[in-house]
């Protein structure tokens, strides 16, 4: 073999077919409980069935008294804002780097999403909200970017401070936790993602966090209708007489998502301690390596390892651009090497610059956001190359093979120049 770039004519240094990373992990045992599932029920308008069973498991994992599933973790998202009483002109404070579904399904309910510069890690930063806060906020919404827990002890204590709603986007970070409590319970509503890639999956999928009833009676007037709030929301709620409609949507899982996410809820641990000894192996490797920097996991911080963010330094390789650096990556078979593309910061983004197009009359009280807005938060993303984490022991020989190519193509730097 030779050590020419694979770029330039060289052989490639990953040779193992791909693709490199599946998820979710789907066994005999995952497929004959979805197809026990197909057998018995494919709609479920109740909770009832695999759906009752999803989200009791929800709650006990979690350590809350409700769980409410939904179709999507977008769906979570847009139940949760009108269950924290989010209405038309108030304010949410967001993180200014994230998907943009953490924020925009505040448009449709014609309120404003103010973003926040967050942390070289891509979470908001907590010494920044204070200046945003306006007699028209509400809530302060946080993203666990990546599966990496923000400082949430602080944002806490901002939100009581302030007497504003503190919610949660967790739709990277199941089972992550800050100071020994899982993340999606430090505030009113954690909202969660099911879908694909996600470390909990049910192909598709959502569900909301709470342990506040009146909250939960919310989520279930937004998101679901008739049977299951009639039976649910007590006669004496102000909600209740709405229970035949609901808000008019219907956001509910698909038995086969909740099936899927069943079966997988049960091995997240095992998962996730798996993807914790890959991670610590790969960043202790890619730290020896010019032209990467791996942050720095703080005390009391674990991690669900959606995936493992590395900062590229083009100064420590002659100032070779990352798009070069990258592409080189992926010539060497390491096809995993990711740049994040949609998730990124969201002042960069038409709807948060040109908002009216898509939601004609919008508050006039919306922030336009243009490039530059937030340096720290673009900076960071465009230095960004992810990568996903395995869980098993039998992958570490592949993940071995992608610290090999980041190191060839770091040590032959030079000839991409």
């Amino acid at each position: 073999m030779t050590n020419t770039l694979a770029l330039l004519g060289g052989d490639a240094v990953v040779t193992a077919g791909g693709p490199h990373f599946e998820w979710p992990p789907i066994d005999d045992t995952t497929r004959a409980k979805v197809a026990a599932q197909l057998d018995t029920a494919i709609s479920i308008p109740g909770r009832s069935g695999i759906v009752a069973e999803l989200e009791d498991a929800l709650q006990e994992y979690f350590g809350v008294r409700h769980a409410v599933t939904t179709s999507s973790g977008t769906a979570a998202l847009h139940a949760a804002y009108p269950a924290a009483r989010i209405t038309a002109g108030d304010e949410v404070i967001v993180p200014a780097w994230t998907f943009h579904a953490t924020a925009s399904p505040l448009f449709h309910l014609r309120a404003v999403p103010v973003l926040c510069e967050t942390g070289p890690d891509g979470n908001i930063d907590p010494t920044r909200v204070e200046e945003l806060i306006t007699r028209r906020t509400r809530a302060i919404m946080v993203t666990h970017l990546w599966g990496r827990p923000a400082a949430m002890l602080s944002l806490r204590s901002i939100a009581k401070g302030h007497n504003l709603a503190l919610l949660e986007d967790c739709s990277h970070a199941h089972g992550a936790s800050h100071g020994g409590q899982k993340v999606g319970t430090f505030g009113l509503a954690g909202a969660f993602s099911l879908n694909g890639p996600k470390p909990l999956s049910g192909g598709e999928g959502g569900f909301v966090l709470t342990d506040d009833d009146d909250t939960y009676y919310r989520l279930l007037t937004f998101a679901h209708y008739n049977k299951r709030a009639k039976s649910e929301i007590p006669a004496e709620h102000p909600l209740a007489k709405y229970a035949v409609t609901g808000s008019g949507l219907k956001l509910r899982i698909h038995p086969l998502a909740a099936a899927l996410a069943h079966d997988q809820l049960s091995r997240l641990d095992s998962y996730l301690a798996g993807r914790a000894e890959m991670a610590a192996y790969l960043t202790a490797e890619f730290a020896r390596i010019p032209g990467f920097e791996v942050m720095p996991m703080p005390d009391g911080v674990v991690s669900s390892w959606y995936g493992l963010t590395l900062t590229y330094h083009p100064g420590e390789l002659d100032g070779l651009s990352i798009e070069r650096f990258h592409q080189a990556l992926v010539a060497e078979g390491a096809t995993e090497f990711d740049r994040p593309g949609s998730t990124c910061p969201m002042n960069q983004l038409p709807l948060y610059q040109h908002p009216a197009m898509l939601f004609p009359g919008h508050p006039r009280s919306h922030r336009r956001y243009g490039a530059g807005d937030f340096p720290i938060a673009e900076r960071a993303h465009a230095h960004t190359i992810k990568l996903p984490v395995w869980h098993r022991e039998e992958d570490r020989p592949l993940a071995a093979s992608y610290v090999r190519a980041a190191l060839k193509v770091s040590d032959r730097h030079k000839e991409l120049l």
